[in-house]
């Protein structure tokens, strides 16, 4: 037999636990700023995760990474990043080398092409963060970045480097 839920008593259920809402209210907040990245990535070709391997390859620059290297620093796991870097080596973006000395270990380099693309998307890419979260004060940015930092602490694998406080917040 069906149980009679009056509409009253469906919306105060509307949650089964105050850790489902916040759940719910961060992977919905993700969503819809994520929606305002992708839009911009797609005018040149590139996924957000493309985009953060091509940063992680610069900020390494002279040194080369390897896949587990990049794998390991991507902001979000990347299930196949053979082909992930399949789509960038065919934009010219990068070059992957494997060394005579272990050919088991591919090496991944940012290339001139890759340098040129992170420059001309580096304004863009800060007005898209701007539009993201410029509404909040630079003490709501704060207090967000801690309460994110604290919900997924526990969850950080051990030496990741999102275990650390290494916030922009700290440097002002």
């Amino acid at each position: 037999m069906a149980r009679n839920i009056t509409p009253t008593a469906a919306r105060k259920r509307r949650f089964d636990s105050l850790a489902q809402e916040t759940y719910l209210n961060l992977w919905r907040t993700y969503d819809r700023l994520k929606a305002i990245e992708e839009a911009l990535f797609e005018t040149c070709g590139l996924s957000p995760q493309q985009y953060n391997t091509l940063r992680l390859l610069e900020a390494a620059t002279p040194a080369a990474l390897t896949v587990q290297q990049l794998a390991d620093k991507l902001i979000s796991r990347a299930p196949d990043m053979t082909r992930l870097l399949d789509r960038l080596e065919a934009g010219g973006w990068i070059a992957r080398v494997r060394p005579p000395e272990n050919r088991r270990i591919v090496q991944v380099t940012l290339t001139d092409a890759g340098r040129k693309l992170l420059a001309q998307l580096a304004e863009q890419v800060r007005q898209c963060h701007e539009r993201q979260l410029g509404h909040l004060t630079a003490t709501q940015q704060k207090q967000l970045n801690q309460l994110l930092a604290a919900a997924r602490q526990p969850h950080e694998p051990d030496g990741s480097p999102w275990r650390q406080n290494n916030s922009v917040a700290d440097e002002s």
